[in-house]
């Protein structure tokens, strides 16, 4: 399952099953790959169980050797498969992946912005603006100097400003977020304008870290607490619906046989 102590990028070397999601005019498609990251990939069932995404080595060796002996699900059975995500699972994991594009190496936040039907209308990640080279920009979280211009709040654009600017329909009107880290206060703002009416969030800020956050800026006026704080206050004030979303359950993936 996800932890909190999980949701950004970690030291721990990373192999999993992962999706990979396109959105083109408000349709969603994923295909799995196989994704290996770090300088050996390891076997072991604590090295499966990353960001929530499981996979069950006994079930996979169970598939292998399906596959091997040729064996396939009855095709006159016409009852659906077991065992499929959630609508919330599915948005969520869907976040967690866009958050894997970010280039942030202390924390990886992802956004989509789903409509009453159901349908992406939108997705995001942290990162600077385009165009700016991420090369010329600093990603320091502090500055030795104490210089807020070498670290990188001045200039990181959030997950969920990216999701709202991407956005593939005229109108997010009663649209709903889920989003990877409860959201700041500026893009509360931001939400409520758009006219979100439910943030569906996995990490709560309700005993915030200091440093720990890609949306606390160090030279704003307001301290980090009170920051998310007041999002909590505008939210509600605005009557946008709140919820927390953990996995029902370790998420695990396999191709499949024809």
């Amino acid at each position: 399952m996800l932890h909190g102590s999980n949701v950004g990028l970690s030291t721990h070397q990373l192999c999993l099953i992962s999706l990979t999601a396109a959105v083109t005019g408000g349709c969603v498609g994923y295909s799995l790959c196989k994704w290996v990251t770090g300088a050996r990939a390891q076997t072991t069932q604590q090295d499966h169980n990353i960001k929530g995404v499981q996979l069950d080595s006994s079930e996979s060796k169970q598939t292998d050797a399906d596959t091997v002996s040729g064996q396939k699900a009855d095709p006159y059975d016409p009852l659906p498969r077991q065992g499929f995500l959630s609508w919330d699972d599915y948005f969520m994991a869907v976040a967690f992946l866009s958050s894997q594009r970010s280039k942030d190496p202390n924390k990886q936040v992802g956004a989509c912005i789903v409509s009453k039907d159901q349908i992406i209308l939108g997705i995001g990640y942290n990162g600077f603006p385009r165009g700016c080279s991420d090369s010329e920009l600093p990603w320091a979280k502090l500055s030795w100097s104490n210089d807020p211009l070498e670290t990188k709040y001045p200039y990181v654009c959030h997950a969920e400003l990216n999701a709202i600017l991407n956005k593939n329909t005229a109108s997010l009107q009663g649209a709903k977020m889920y989003v990877t880290m409860f959201p700041c206060n500026e893009c509360s703002k931001l939400l409520i304008q758009a006219g979100i009416r439910e943030i569906v969030y996995y990490e709560d800020k309700a005993t915030p870290v200091r440093d720990t956050s890609p949306n606390e800026a160090p030279t704003s006026n307001i301290r980090h607490e009170d920051a998310y704080a007041a999002s909590k206050k505008l939210l509600r004030m605005t009557g946008v619906k709140l919820r927390q979303h953990q996995l029902d359950r370790p998420l695990t993936f396999h191709l499949g046989t024809y």
